[in-house]
């Protein structure tokens, strides 16, 4: 119950307070700080991807601009040879505001990206966004096959049919690349599982129907219930080590990613930056009041 209460006064409090948590789940406000700590995971053999901060803009002109700054961070980041790809969210670039805009930002981006051989990813966000960031999807697949991918949530109920209807989508030579992970938005009930385990059983569900169909599997999860099962799953089908990896949040169960790693598995970690940490640190809590506890911590004791 404290921990519940912490999470929802903290977006009310000073943002030099709200550092204190989420410095550990944010890379820094620059591209040089993302750069620093893309570079620790790599040497640690954890590639990253990288995500510029901010979504749900309210002018055309933000959209131009994060589309500019996307398109800094890919020339930055391959050119210092980081091990890593980028994710984005199309709200950033005026989804809401005006699809065809955010298309063309869009598909500037991955350009760039496949350009420089390198890979975007789609971000899902709430169920408002599902149908549209679907087709985009779709649209930019069709041009730049493998340099593309996009997030599946575990716990919306139209996730399985979204991937049966996939299963049917032309390759081009590249497998439908989809990170899965369970789910972060408040959502309805009609829209989203919401027990628990139901939202378990359904991830499971889905990465099973990934591997039946030869799709690549980012394993978004921080779960050990759902790594072990995962891993069963992939011994099941002899999913070969080019066809998955487990994917974590930065700063988040640092010792089960190792575990991952040291067993011989793909990790690849999202690494998030930029100047609007705020929100997503606090949505981060409130995902995990649990998290309260460090805040607390970092208050009273040094280190």
């Amino acid at each position: 119950m404290f921990n519940k209460v912490i999470s929802h006064l903290l977006p009310y409090m000073p943002e030099k307070l709200v550092w204190l948590f989420s410095k550990r789940y944010i890379a820094g406000e620059t591209i040089t700080e993302a750069i620093e700590a893309a570079r620790k995971l790599n040497e640690q053999k954890i590639e990253v991807t990288i995500d510029l901060l901010g979504e749900f803009i309210s002018s055309l002109e933000q959209a131009e601009d994060n589309k500019n700054q996307y398109l800094q961070i890919i020339e930055r980041f391959t050119s210092e040879n980081i091990q890593g790809n980028f994710s984005l969210k199309p709200t950033m670039f005026g989804l809401l505001i005006d699809q065809e805009v955010c298309y063309r930002h869009l598909r500037e981006i991955i350009g760039r990206a496949a350009e420089k051989n390198s890979f975007v990813r789609i971000d899902m966000e709430d169920s408002q966004c599902v149908d549209a960031e679907l087709s985009l999807f779709k649209k930019l697949k069709r041009e730049f096959s493998g340099h593309i991918g996009l997030v599946v949530q575990a716990y919306l109920r139209r996730t399985l049919d979204d991937l049966t209807d996939f299963s049917k989508f032309p390759s081009n030579g590249h497998p439908l690349n989809f990170r899965l992970c369970k789910g972060i938005y408040v959502e309805p009930e009609q829209v989203a599982f919401k027990e628990y385990q139901e939202v378990r059983t359904h991830f499971l569900d889905d990465l099973e129907f990934m591997f039946q169909n030869k799709m690549f599997a980012g394993i978004a999860t921080h779960d050990k219930f759902l790594v072990d099962e995962s891993l069963k799953l992939i011994e099941k089908y002899k999913v070969p080590k080019s066809m998955y990896e487990f994917q974590m949040l930065y700063g988040v169960t640092p010792e089960l990613r190792n575990l991952i790693v040291e067993a011989g598995h793909k990790m690849r970690v999202y690494v998030p930056f930029g100047k609007q940490w705020f929100n997503y640190s606090t949505r981060r809590l409130k995902e995990n009041p649990k998290i309260a506890s460090h805040i607390i911590k970092a208050l009273f004791f040094r280190g």
